[in-house]
């Protein structure tokens, strides 16, 4: 079930309807919580349903034992027994033919052929996402950090919450489960900004990811063919693509979240109006980046040590982030690349050196910030095409054609009149996004204080670009993930 498809539009209102019913129930809202999830991660492939309720079901298992086990060894095997069933689980579907293609191809590199058989496996929605959040709950109960829940419905609500269960924000045990355990009282202002932030989730995904996406997806499908120039324009349509239909699925996962009474962690904080490349990562994917610095790189040393273990540090955070996200060298690719941007600052100790929002309390940032973000925004697009591209070697063609004369030939697109309407929509949602970086998201505070009737006039005016540009519907990308 897609947010932004008909049956969504059914099924929240139903849902949300028969949940508040049960307003001073807080157990039978969790219990409500569980069945709706179930159906709406069901909906794509009851067969996935299985799946999350074996892992739901192993970690709250674990969890119980790890509080009553003393025993240092057996805490030990119990942890490991969660990491190797999720991770397990985890490598098997989305990673298994990746191994296989590769050892074929290494053996063939040798000169030695094997034929081994691949599987036509089908890769669940979400389990990157659930298979994190799960396995935080039992490390953070084997460091002590959190008692485990005796309640199984909590648990797997837990696990299985709708709103974020299939590309996140990743929740961590310490702050979305004790929600669980609260009496929800209706707010409304609450819900109201929570239909504001859905409004701009929506904005984010149907008029800018999905109408970028028609001419990414054809400049990529036509690189060899393509110049230089039209190159460009595809890589930045991607870059706003993916940035709209990402931070999108959030906006509207943590809106959701809010018409029930949940708050969920922030995902995305304006990333590509960051000033360097350390900056872009603290505000790229905030659920992932900060899993990964509490669950990996702290525990091997993290920033402490001599020279050396700081970069190996970094560079195996950031292939793993590559590798997190796809079953492809380009994954890796791109993660390496930004290591390799990271680097630097690392290495002259400045990649905590922009921590608050660029111009704070100004209308416009200084020649020296403009510059300092679009440099860091070229390295982004220029990381992206590994990201978008089907190889290495499409992705090395794509960035030697862009750096050739070509560069400076007119752009080719298959249908040259929109796609001045496209940059131009991409350059209003910019700037409303510059003026709302100081919040949350873009038009939390945007208008508040405006006339009541400018105010809903420019709401309304968002619904309408909504539906006059909203074109053919595209799966969200984090749902390969």
């Amino acid at each position: 079930m897609y947010f932004n498809s008909i049956d969504f539009a059914i099924f929240l209102p139903i849902v949300f309807s028969i949940y508040w019913f049960f307003k001073s129930q807080y157990k039978i809202q969790n219990l409500i919580i569980v069945i709706a999830s179930y159906v709406f991660y069901g909906w794509w492939d009851w067969r996935f349903l299985l799946l999350i309720i074996f892992s739901s079901l192993v970690d709250y298992l674990v969890g119980l034992f790890l509080i009553k086990e003393e025993n240092r060894v057996k805490r030990k095997l119990l942890l490991w027994i969660s990491i190797i069933v999720n991770l397990g689980l985890l490598i098997f579907f989305k990673y298994y033919n990746f191994f296989l293609e590769s050892f074929i191809s290494a053996f063939a590199f040798f000169g030695n052929e094997i034929n081994p058989t691949s599987l036509n496996i089908i890769l669940p929605v979400g389990i990157s996402f659930y298979t994190f959040q799960t396995l935080s709950y039992t490390i953070d109960i084997y460091k002590s950090k959190i008692e485990p829940t005796k309640d199984f419905i909590v648990f797997s609500a837990f696990v299985s919450f709708f709103p974020q269960l299939v590309a996140g924000p990743i929740e961590r045990a310490t702050n979305l489960l004790p929600q669980f355990y609260k009496r929800r009282i209706f707010n409304y202002n609450k819900a109201v900004d929570g239909l504001r932030q859905i409004l701009w989730g929506l904005f984010k995904k149907i008029v800018i990811a999905d109408n970028c996406a028609e001419y990414a997806d054809w400049i990529f499908s036509n690189s060899t063919s393509a110049s230089g120039s039209t190159l460009v324009f595809g890589v930045i349509f991607f870059t706003f693509q993916i940035y709209g239909d990402f931070s999108g699925y959030s906006d509207i996962a943590i809106g959701t979240s809010r018409l029930f009474g949940f708050n969920l962690m922030r995902n995305f904080a304006f990333p590509y109006f960051s000033r360097d490349i350390a900056e872009f990562w603290r505000r790229w994917h905030i659920s992932l980046s900060t899993w990964f610095r509490d669950y990996m790189y702290i525990p091997m040393g993290g920033g402490k040590g001599g020279v050396v273990s700081r970069v190996r540090n970094t560079f195996i955070i950031f292939i793993v982030s590559g590798f997190w996200h796809g079953a492809n060298w380009t994954f890796i690719a791109w993660g390496l690349l930004n290591a390799i941007y990271f680097l630097p600052l690392l290495l002259l100790n400045k990649n905590r050196r922009n921590m608050e929002v660029v111009a704070l309390n100004k209308l416009f940032p200084t020649f020296n910030e403009v510059l300092k973000i679009l440099f860091t925004f070229g390295l982004t697009v220029l990381a992206w095409v590994f990201f978008r591209a089907e190889n290495i070697t499409q992705a090395i063609e794509i960035i030697f054609t862009i750096f050739s004369k070509s560069l400076f030939s007119v752009p080719h697109f298959f249908n040259s009149g929109n796609v001045f309407t496209l940059i131009s929509l991409i350059i209003i949602f910019l700037i409303i996004e510059w003026l709302g970086r100081n919040s949350e998201f873009a038009i939390a505070n945007l208008g508040l204080k405006w006339n009541k009737v400018f105010r809903w006039l420019f709401y309304y005016s968002i619904i309408f670009v909504i539906f006059y540009f909203s074109g053919e519907k595209q799966e969200f990308i984090y749902f390969q993930f």
